[in-house]
């Protein structure tokens, strides 16, 4: 989890994907921004479905999934043509608009493989806990996908070879702050 926000109830999470993010034509970019089954470092799991009722309200009423960078409402960076679940999880596809000045440094840095994480951003409608103290999320109400640097789980790197002692440092810290939101979150 990357983060709670205790005002508007929203949560981020990091989802690496498969392979790097690469820039296609027009500055097309897409990838799994959220798998199903997948225990993350928070101990949440995001269940088949979770997204499915969101996703037709959405639609209904003409609203989009926002595409963000690192997760800032004030930063649209481009547009999510296709958001939709698959028996693998949340696969998103869309286009960075190289217009907007955010948009064309995210589309030289995925270009350049600075940039390789999506992030979501959401709020929680209706989970569980399991016995081993997992909470298991089955309804989600999505607000964005985000183009993130930093991944927030120690697991979520694409394509990292050597870890040098800064990125060491700057991932236990993640992880430090991460276990705090989530006593503060239970608390």
């Amino acid at each position: 989890m990357i983060g709670y926000d205790t005002q508007t109830g929203l949560e981020r999470k990091f989802c690496p994907p498969d392979a790097p993010l690469a820039l296609g034509e027009g500055a097309m970019i897409e990838g799994y921004a959220s798998l199903f089954g997948a225990t993350d470092q928070g101990g949440d799991v995001v269940q088949a479905g979770a997204y499915g009722a969101c996703l037709k309200r959405m639609a209904a009423e003409g609203r989009r999934v926002k595409m963000l960078w690192q997760h800032d409402p004030e930063q649209p960076i481009g547009i999510w043509d296709e958001v939709r679940e698959d028996g693998r999880g949340l696969y998103v596809k869309g286009r960075l608009l190289t217009e907007v000045a955010r948009g064309r440094e995210a589309a030289a840095l995925v270009s350049a493989g600075a940039l390789d994480g999506l992030s979501i951003g959401y709020r929680t409608k209706r989970a569980e806990r399991d016995a081993s103290g997992r909470r298991l999320l089955s309804e989600l109400e999505l607000w964005e996908v985000s183009l993130v640097t930093f991944p927030m789980l120690a697991d979520a790197r694409v394509g990292a070879k050597a870890e040098d002692t800064a990125e060491a440092l700057l991932r236990d810290l993640a992880e430090a702050f991460s276990g705090a939101r989530r006593v503060l979150a239970e608390g």
